[in-house]
């Protein structure tokens, strides 16, 4: 069992910077990927950016490529997205997650543990 703990959320205007950070703990070994989601009221999960553990490979949704960057240490067994150039559209509560199966990074049923999320906010 993987245990993922999420920090660096709060309020920025639009146009500013946030760096996420997800610490790992527990059974870490076997995670395949993990990958950051958010989700707005009234609006369904969704993917941001994805990571491969072992290797690296990242996958992103379109409308943060560019903007966002998702990285890990290994060492730390943490992972981050740094966010730039946010907007109130980038309002959401956002999620680190994890998973042990292989498969497409972009697959939601890839992961299998959430955290517990954290509340980013952009004003206009």
């Amino acid at each position: 069992q993987v245990q993922l703990v999420e920090s660096g959320g709060g309020l920025v205007q639009a146009g500013g910077s946030l760096r996420l950070s997800c610490a790992a703990s527990g059974r870490t070994f076997s995670t395949y990927a993990m990958g950051w989601f958010r989700q707005a009221p009234g609006k369904e999960r969704e993917l941001v950016a994805a990571i491969r553990w072992s290797t690296g490979y990242t996958a992103y949704a379109d409308s943060v490529k560019g903007l966002f960057t998702i990285s890990r240490d290994t060492a730390k067994n943490t992972m981050y997205l740094q966010m730039n150039s946010l907007q109130p559209e980038d309002t959401a509560v956002y999620y680190c997650a994890a998973g042990a199966r292989g498969g497409m990074l972009t697959a939601r049923d890839l992961y299998d543990t959430w955290g517990q999320g954290t509340q980013v906010t952009v004003s206009s």
